[in-house]
């Protein structure tokens, strides 16, 4: 069931920028993850739930919208598939809906700046990934220019300009790794095995490479969530 083919972009009438994504994470994989990480998770689920509360309360808060998106995009980092892109779609939305309320407010700026990253890597064209990180850079400038001194935002502005190698390195790796499969089992397979094997490594492609690519983009998210807590 696991070698069933799946469509690629390039076989199919898709449009271009469609992102494949993984199925939901699993109750099991849910209980795999670290004492620690459940106990992240948790924590931003109450803090997701008590922004959206406060929201309730106090809709013309820009404050609070913050704090629903940042737990949003944090909580992004446990899911998987639809589940992680429409939770970082949602974190795009309230970080849009603080910033209609107070353009000028550079955390949420940093904050869709980081969501935009996440965004870019989950599309396989280098074209559509780098329209997203143009936007963030944007996202990032403009917090700076808010408050020029903070070395959070400068070490995200200078993270996005290394964004588009990161993506092109991804993809060439990814290819390279794909080209390895099908050689080799076409080797052990044959001609017959050849083509059973083209559609194993169709969804090799879809699960290891996009568990790739969202492991690497949420992870940003992640790393520079910690260095603005630490700072």
């Amino acid at each position: 069931a696991l070698a069933r083919r799946r469509p690629r972009p390039d076989r199919d009438a898709r449009p271009r920028g469609h992102v494949r994504v993984l199925p939901a994470l699993t109750m099991a994989t849910m209980m795999e993850l670290p004492a620690e990480e459940l106990e992240r998770m948790q924590f931003f689920e109450q803090a997701r739930a008590r922004a959206e509360q406060d929201h309730k309360a106090n809709p013309s808060d820009a404050q609070v919208l913050t704090r629903w998106g940042g737990a949003l995009l944090e909580l992004a980092h446990f899911k998987q598939g639809p589940e992680a892109v429409e939770m970082i779609e949602l974190a795009v939305s309230k970080f849009e809906a603080a910033l209609a309320i107070n353009p000028k407010k550079h955390d949420a700026l940093w904050c869709l700046g980081n969501a935009l990253t996440s965004q870019g890597f989950l599309f396989q064209e280098a074209e559509r990934a780098g329209e997203f990180f143009d936007k963030a850079k944007v996202c990032f400038q403009r917090a700076l220019n808010e408050e020029p001194t903070n070395e959070i935002y400068k070490k995200a502005l200078e993270m996005t300009d290394k964004a588009p190698g990161l993506h092109a390195e991804l993809q060439r790796q990814l290819a390279e790794q794909q080209a390895q499969q099908e050689a080799a089992r076409a080797a052990q397979m044959g001609a017959r095995g050849a083509n059973a094997a083209a559609s194993g490594d169709d969804f090799w492609y879809d699960v290891g490479g996009w568990v790739c690519f969202a492991g690497i983009a949420l992870s940003w998210v992640v790393m520079l969530s910690r260095q603005q807590a630490a700072a």
